[in-house]
């Protein structure tokens, strides 16, 4: 089986937004509490929190990282996250049915990011709470001092404005689920006050107004023309989520769905451009899609907390999904799925960070590792950052679920920002055949080689990697790929992911 991809310098999706490569953390499970705060582990900073935690989001290069929810923020007073902790009280957050601390907050998360060359991205309690509550949260964020919360803020311990830019105007608001849940009317109403409440303390600030907490609620697309026939002319990005699971066990299937995915932002950003027409406006509106990852594998033994059988139980393991090779496979097809379509999603989060859906896994006093969806996510922040080429892609498909003809072969090419490298990741979902790849390079001129190639593959879907084991999913050194007559040549093995970097100097 062959697959023949057309590479040309002057045929480009868009500049691709490094906040493409972001991250989420909420208080949610071991996320936080033994995720990034473990002040008893042998690594613990002065602050508390873990430097091998540390080191393994530092390797990522994570433009941002939202915090603190999710489902947590919209019953979740911020005040509760400042002053001496031993005067901080412990909440019970209905949205997982826990009990939180308080000992991380909004200074606590910001000198990690600092540590972990990140940026914040906060989120505003809509739900429980309202416009006052928003302003004055903001203000101690980013206010000066000599101003009621400016001073507050020094008090406690900074005096410098922290100055987040990039603000979540709630959180999965259409959802019913969602303490504070509202119609997509209530919603873009207040919202928009909101919105223009926070300009009226900054006009620079980014706000992100609520889409869809996913696809398939009844309420879509009807829900983000509405909240932005509301807020359009003050936010800047609305977000989407998106997470993906295999229950049926049918590989094919599962490794499809990144086409539904694409369908979901096509329509968003059709959605967007209705408004904006309508509005005779010239204002550009993106996507935020704040919420990605596969989520499936921890829903049965969650069940017990979040029905509340447990008590309220302090950061407890939720959502502790243990991944496998399979999932490397679709986490470099969703990473695919962004890069393609940057020229309208400037921010993506994967969710989560550490120990929930996370790429990084921790135990209590003990190790952190990488799971195996690390590495595309690793290789996508590292190496895809530029300008997303648009390929042309003549390959063989399937039928699936969600979709007909569904290409075996998905794959992305960025052209750094130097212009010197070319960087292709490749996904081949075929079952059982490998398929001979060739990538045309045109425009880029002569002197092409090869400067890395980099394969995962494994002979079971089903492996995973442990505390003990915790290089069983990992990539290899890839051998064969070459550069014949302007033709990047290479062989991808059944069920595989790859990336082929090409120096152009």
């Amino acid at each position: 089986m062959k697959a023949s991809v057309t590479a040309h310098k002057d045929y480009t999706v868009a500049k691709i937004d490094d906040r493409v490569y972001s991250a989420f953390l909420e208080h949610l499970g071991r996320a936080i509490y033994t995720g990034i705060y473990e002040p008893d582990h042998p690594t613990a900073d002065a602050n508390g929190m873990r430097g091998d935690v540390a080191q393994l989001v530092r390797d990522l290069n994570i433009p941002y990282v939202r915090y603190p929810g999710g489902n947590f923020v919209s019953a979740y007073n911020w005040e509760d996250g400042v002053g001496p902790r031993a005067q901080r009280p412990t909440r019970l957050d209905l949205a997982w049915h826990t009990s939180d601390s308080n000992a991380v907050g909004v200074h606590e998360f910001s000198d990690w990011c600092d540590t972990v060359n990140t940026k914040m991205m906060l989120a505003i309690n809509l739900g429980s709470r309202g416009l006052d509550d928003a302003r004055n949260f903001v203000e101690y964020v980013n206010g000066p001092t000599g101003s009621k919360w400016g001073d507050l803020r020094k008090k406690n311990g900074r005096a410098a404005p922290f100055d987040v830019n990039l603000w979540c105007l709630g959180n999965e608001m259409d959802g019913p689920w969602q303490i504070g849940h509202k119609t997509a009317d209530e919603y873009g109403r207040l919202a928009n006050e909101v919105a223009k409440t926070l300009r009226a303390f900054d006009k620079g600030l980014e706000l992100i107004v609520c889409g869809s907490s996913h696809s398939d609620m009844k309420t879509y697309p009807e829900w983000e023309r509405i909240v932005l026939e509301h807020t359009y002319e003050n936010v800047d990005h609305i977000s989407l989520h998106m997470y993906f699971a295999n229950r049926a066990k049918n590989t094919a299937n599962y490794l499809a769905l990144n086409a539904k995915l694409d369908r979901y932002i096509s329509t968003v950003e059709s959605t967007i451009n209705v408004v904006k027409g309508n509005k005779r406006s010239r204002r550009e509106v993106g996507i935020s899609f704040d919420e990605w990852n596969v989520w499936y594998h921890s829903n049965a033994q969650d069940r017990a907390i979040l029905e509340g059988n447990e008590g309220w139980p302090h950061a407890p393991r939720l959502l502790e999904d243990v991944y496998n090779f399979e999932d490397v496979l679709q986490v470099g097809c969703i990473l695919n799925t962004f890069i393609r379509k940057s020229n309208v999603v400037r921010i993506a989060c994967i969710a989560q960070l550490v120990n929930v859906i996370a790429p990084i896994m921790t135990d209590p006093a003990g190790a952190a590792w990488r799971q195996t969806i690390y590495y595309p996510y690793y290789f996508a922040s590292i190496f895809g950052r530029g300008t997303a080429l648009n390929l042309a892609v003549k390959c063989p498909g399937y039928d699936a679920d969600v979709a007909d003809n569904v290409p075996y072969v998905d794959i992305a090419g960025v052209h750094d920002d130097d212009g010197g490298t070319v960087s292709f990741f490749i996904v081949n979902r075929h079952l059982t055949d490998s398929i001979d790849a060739e990538v045309s390079l045109q425009g880029f001129g002569a002197g092409a080689r090869i400067i890395d190639h980099q394969v995962m593959t494994h002979s079971m879907l089903e492996a995973v990697n442990t505390a003990t084991d915790q290089t069983n999913v990992a990539p290899k050194k890839g051998s064969g790929a070459v550069i014949e007559d302007g033709l990047v040549k290479a062989k991808l093995p059944p069920l595989s992911y790859q990336m082929i970097r090409v120096s152009l100097a």
